[in-house]
């Protein structure tokens, strides 16, 4: 009876599966044979395996079906981001038509020595997004700028662009009022203070380690002699976002603020009139149309999966293979990195694998600070492995890069992740029981 009863739901929840190996085969094969990854587009290859999950998906009609894809891409939370990449497209754009981003970088180049334009790029990264508490904001501040000296000093665009989303990653990982931060805490019952020293151990060390990395690297760039006089009142619009960013101000209405200053600066310089500003704004909007979709095409996908089972399917199978703490942790980090592979959404994961997480914390033995950081920890580094998370999408987008060319460049997420891996495997750091503890559960 009982084969009789898994056999049917495991098919089921396969099928629901299948589509992440459509995208795969659609998108990441087809751009490996073909040697180019601006051959395939990605919205494509989510339209594709939109419809093939349309398709499949058993139990409703076809009506039901796009009604469900539509809910799941019209949720709140995706809402909420496409209105943010709505307005990091005009400020981007505006900033840029005004001679915001040539002026920032020049007084970089002017202020840093040579050998240190990497390192100050990845601290800036760092300490905005720990300030701020959001990777996607502090990608859409720096990436102009890193894309900017790099045109300037001849060094790699990719490999900039990824110094901003790994320290990006880093304070949205560390931060106080990171969403990741909070949803982590919550779900697993701790302190946000005792989550940020257990965390800390982990990739504070990782990030030293990259931060001497940079150091070697940057002794192969060499900036111009020769950089141009800088007008500071171009710089404002980047340095108030900045400020307002860090005191605490909602992204929404710090873009609006920098949209405001790019405008009155770039008309008081006759750089665009006033016409010529919504123009640069409309380019910027346009330019995120393929992020858009991309998003919401990705939103209704997830909820056709979820519908359909894969996701429970996937929990259900590795937590049936738990055995003592070892691996229960590596359990929680492979559940919550799968769950962001399907909703590209670091938040979204830690949320829905939280009480699952709780459950086998307790079980096991785990400190919920510790599982709070491996939640936090193997999220973030999930979010940077695949081109059609939000950051990666916002960096290629702001620096017209396909997504994946990026992806090697991101030293400081990879070598988190082994930081974070050894941590599980050594056990260490050493943590104080579960308080729901009892013995003897292993």
């Amino acid at each position: 009876m009982r084969a009789k009863h898994t056999n049917p739901f495991m098919k089921k929840a396969l099928l629901a599966l299948s589509p992440i190996a459509i995208f795969l085969v659609v998108y990441v094969v087809a751009s490996i044979i073909a040697g180019d990854f601006y051959r395939v587009p990605i919205s494509v290859a989510f339209l594709i395996t939109s419809l093939y999950a349309i398709c499949i998906t058993r139990g409703i009609t076809l009506r039901q079906r796009i009604t469900l894809f539509s809910e799941g891409a019209g949720q709140p939370d995706i809402m909420l981001m496409l209105w943010i990449f709505i307005l990091a497209g005009a400020f981007a754009s505006s900033a840029k038509a005004m001679g915001a981003i040539d002026a920032t970088v020049n007084l970089t180049l002017q202020w840093l020595p040579d050998n240190l334009l990497l390192t100050g790029l990845f601290i800036a990264a760092c300490f905005i997004s720990l300030s701020i508490g959001t990777s996607v904001g502090t990608v859409v501040a720096l990436t102009p700028i890193a894309a900017g000296i790099a045109e300037s000093t001849g060094a790699s665009v990719p490999m900039l662009v990824g110094i901003v989303v790994g320290g990006a990653f880093f304070g949205d990982n560390l931060s106080f009022i990171s969403d990741t931060t909070i949803m982590a805490t919550r779900t697993q019952g701790c302190r946000m203070s005792d989550k940020f020293r257990a965390n800390s151990k982990i990739v504070v060390p990782a990030a030293v380690l990259v931060l001497l990395g940079y150091i070697v690297l940057g002794t192969q760039i060499h900036a111009p002699q020769d950089v141009p006089q800088v007008d500071v009142l171009k710089v404002l619009p980047y340095v108030v976002v900045l400020v307002t960013a860090i005191a605490g101000v909602d992204v929404m209405v710090v873009l609006v603020v920098g949209i405001l200053l790019s405008g009155i600066i770039g008309i008081a310089y006759a750089d665009y009139d006033l016409y010529g500003w919504f123009s640069a704004m409309s380019d910027g909007i346009l330019g995120m149309g393929e992020l858009i979709i991309v998003t919401m095409l990705a939103g209704g996908l997830m909820a056709l999966i979820r519908y359909g089972g894969g996701i429970d399917f996937v929990i259900r199978l590795l937590t049936n293979h738990v055995h003592g703490p070892r691996g229960a942790e590596l359990t929680i980090g492979g559940l919550v990195m799968f769950t962001d592979f399907c909703t590209a959404n670091n938040t979204v994961a830690i949320l829905t694998i939280g009480p699952i997480a709780r459950e086998i914390a307790e079980r096991f033995n785990i400190a919920p600070r510790r599982s709070a950081s491996i939640l936090d920890t193997f999220s973030c580094l999930a979010q940077s492995l695949i081109p059609y998370g939000a950051q990666l999408l916002m960096a290629a987008s702001l620096a017209s890069l396909s997504p994946v060319k990026i992806i090697p460049y991101l030293y400081y997420p990879f070598t988190m992740g082994l930081f974070a891996l050894l941590a599980i495997l050594f056990r260490r750091p050493r943590l104080s029981p579960h308080p729901s503890y009892k013995g003897g559960s292993e």
